[in-house]
């Protein structure tokens, strides 16, 4: 269940290293080192599900303010929930921060600015599983896009689910948008083998996948418990039926 140890599961392959954000075990001294280097970083606990606890944490950058307008100024922020709290000193919002998270182990992880659909951000499940041959195999992507006063795009946290297609019509042209959509799946397959390598009894994951403004791909998250009943929202049918045809096979379904 430990996020931290998928992570570096993943990592293990060298050809997967690039696609995922540099992710830290969270302290005072990573958190603010991590927020110096990229501005904006996501905190979330290292175990945990449905999106649950996390929480965007922001620098904002210093302005060419006198020096008297500069004290006034706010330059940490964190978002939980639907509530955002502002500092001016990053000492006084991890005081804060340290509240709500109290003594469970957290994660801080690179923040990604997620691409958009209709002005809220989305990201992607894949869904990888065993087939009865007992090769990995993506059998599913489905698309989350997060409420719009929300900072997850977990379904189970308020946000909607929508077709992979849909989501990337406006960013890729038809040709082009089969051919990413198959690079997905192949990196999906791959995230799989280097789970499996680490540990030997997973037979499904659901990899969260974050697509920045370059549209490159980036590992938020593998789940080893993913949810296979999101995809009956899909229209294509035949997705949901073989997820849970392979899901039958290994006694999940």
């Amino acid at each position: 269940m430990s996020k931290i140890g998928k992570t570096k599961a993943v990592e293990a392959r060298a050809s997967l290293r690039q696609y995922v954000p540099t992710t830290k075990r969270m302290t005072l001294e990573t958190l603010k080192q991590m927020l110096a280097q990229y501005k904006m970083v996501y905190i979330k606990p290292n175990v945990g599900m449905f999106g649950n606890g996390v929480i965007r944490v922001e620098q904002a950058e210093s302005g060419k303010a006198e020096e008297k307008e500069k004290e006034k100024e706010q330059l940490f922020s964190y978002q939980s929930g639907v509530t955002v709290r502002k500092f001016k000193t990053f000492e006084e919002m991890y005081a804060s921060i340290s509240r709500v998270t109290k003594s469970r182990p957290y994660l801080a992880q690179k923040g990604i600015h997620l691409l958009k659909y209709r002005g809220n951000r989305f990201d992607l499940r894949v869904m990888v599983q065993k087939t009865p041959l007992q090769t990995w195999e993506t059998t599913g992507i489905i698309g989350r896009v997060a409420h719009p006063s929300k900072i997850v795009t977990n379904f189970h946290n308020g946000g909607t689910l929508k077709s992979v297609e849909t989501l990337l019509h406006s960013y890729l042209p038809g040709s082009q948008r089969k051919g990413y959509i198959k690079k997905l799946r192949t990196l999906g397959v791959q995230i799989a083998n280097a789970m499996n390598a680490r540990y030997k009894g997973v037979k499904e994951i659901g990899v969260d996948v974050a697509l920045d403004h370059d549209l490159h791909p980036w590992i938020l998250e593998v789940n080893t418990s993913p949810d296979p009943f999101i995809f009956r929202r899909l229209t294509d049918k035949r997705i949901f039926a073989k997820i849970r045809r392979y899901s039958r096979s290994y006694s999940r379904l």
